[in-house]
């Protein structure tokens, strides 16, 4: 069987972002409120295509982009037959081709009658019919370039492509104090400060105090420094075998490692002491966090596993809990969401770094996805990773009672994202995978800067 042409990978983009673009508007509460002024379906009390509100512009647009994209899909699923696709792509477009009546079905139900569970209906297989074409295409994608050289590792020199600072002979205060700065890897703090806000917008809303907002991130600068310079200390004698982290501190004895643990320890207790001060499981959770990353994943997960990116996760995750529980006091659904989203995008973020720089990572001996499994492999997983952050997206949505900026976000960004993968798939090289890489960056910090806004503002 030859492999799949590149329109049928074209056409399964297009419908992937078609059947999205309907999942996440029809999470979004202003899609719901706008439903309850048309109860019944196809036409609104026998009317059609009566726009004489905003709200009924938005129940027809909703229905007639679903019957445009159900047209869509059922091309799709004819072009992969005629293109001769694979037994797997044919069965995974065949079930969402066959779920979308059904999903009509469901979704006038939702539109006409009152029982509760039908709308979680409508959500749940929306995501299975948008799961079935995300797996045809990284499928699709797989039998095309599988077999195709890879370079994702090779390219511009890694200092110059990544922006990593080269060692520095500089003696005197202020060297040594960037050194201790560059401990605590200040790179990270600004998305994971930005997780712990939206967990704090969404639990607050314009209520927000501002005490809050500042004890809670100045304990999550407190906890990340601590956790990044434990990080350095723990893995100094591997640091040293790759080039990307061969000038670090600790690495090169810049800071003796007594020093530097005494550091992180320092920062434990103050960040620990600080969201004390928002309340006590703030405190539990941000110790859980250090502990979570430089034990569980420092030492267990990073040198043992091939899953140590996925499980690692969990420690991107726990601000968003933070964020929350600073606010209230306890856990919530959409504080459970958001870490949710955060955990499934970290595979999907972290593999194009562990691409680019797989030559360092084996040197390192870490069992890293593109260094036990391979490129191929690892390049569908991050488009299916990046299926799952998308539906998570469309769940915390419809949890979160967020509006149209979000799920405007969510979608555009989103496809930046799909397109940079599947360019990542079809260049299979260093610059492809670190514009996949950035391009998660700006998915991932676009939509939190969007779940702040819509919660406070809107």
């Amino acid at each position: 069987m030859s492999p799949p042409r590149p329109r049928l990978t074209r056409a399964l983009v297009a419908a992937v972002l078609g059947v999205y673009a309907l999942l996440v508007v029809g999470a979004t509460s202003a899609l719901t409120n706008a439903a309850a002024a048309c109860p019944t379906w196809p036409a609104c009390d026998g009317q059609w295509f009566a726009l004489s509100s905003v709200s009924l512009e938005v129940v027809w647009a909703h229905r007639l982009a679903a019957v445009a994209v159900g047209l869509l899909v059922l091309a799709v699923g004819l072009l992969a037959y005629l293109d001769g696709a694979d037994a797997r792509v044919l069965a995974s477009i065949g079930i969402s081709v066959a779920l979308y009546p059904v999903q009509v079905v469901v979704g006038a139900l939702a539109a006409t009658t009152g029982i509760a569970v039908v709308p979680a209906l409508h959500l749940v297989l929306g995501v299975v019919i948008f799961a079935g074409l995300v797996l045809a295409l990284a499928w699709t994608l797989e039998d095309r370039t599988a077999d195709q050289p890879s370079a994702e590792w090779e390219g511009a020199p890694r200092n110059a492509a990544e922006g990593t600072p080269q060692a520095s002979s500089a003696t005197g205060p202020l060297a040594l104090a960037k050194a201790y700065v560059r401990l605590t890897k200040p790179r990270l703090m600004w998305l994971l400060c930005l997780v712990a806000s939206a967990g704090m917008a969404l639990a607050a809303g314009p209520a927000l105090s501002p005490r809050t907002v500042a004890l809670t991130l100045l304990g999550g600068v407190l906890s990340i420094g601590a956790s990044g310079t434990f990080n350095h200390v723990l893995e100094r004698d591997v640091d040293r075998k790759m080039n990307r982290t061969a000038d670090r501190p600790v690495a090169t004895d810049r800071i003796p490692k007594r020093n530097a643990f005494a550091f992180g320890a320092a920062l434990s207790v103050a960040a620990v002491t600080v969201f004390y001060q928002v309340n006590l499981l703030a405190a539990g959770l941000g110790f859980v966090a250090i502990l979570f990353y430089a034990v569980v994943y420092t030492l267990v997960l990073k040198p043992n596993t091939v899953q140590n990116t996925v499980i690692g996760g969990a420690a991107g995750a726990l601000p968003a809990l933070i964020g929350w529980a600073a606010v209230t006091g306890t856990l919530g659904l959409p504080a459970l969401a958001l870490a949710g989203l955060i955990f499934l995008w970290t595979p999907a973020h972290f593999y194009n770094l562990a691409l680019a720089y797989r030559d360092d990572y084996e040197a390192g001996g870490f069992p890293m996805m593109p260094v036990v499994r391979g490129a191929a492999l690892t390049r569908k997983h991050i488009l299916v990773w990046l299926g799952a952050t998308l539906v998570g997206a469309a769940v915390l949505d419809a949890v979160s009672n967020l509006g149209w900026l979000y799920a405007a976000t969510v979608f555009v960004l989103g496809g930046v994202f799909l397109w940079a993968v599947v360019r990542l798939h079809e260049e299979r090289d260093r610059p492809a995978a670190m514009r996949s890489f950035h391009a998660s960056n700006a998915f991932l910090g676009a939509v939190l800067l969007a779940v702040v806004v819509d919660a406070l503002v809107f």
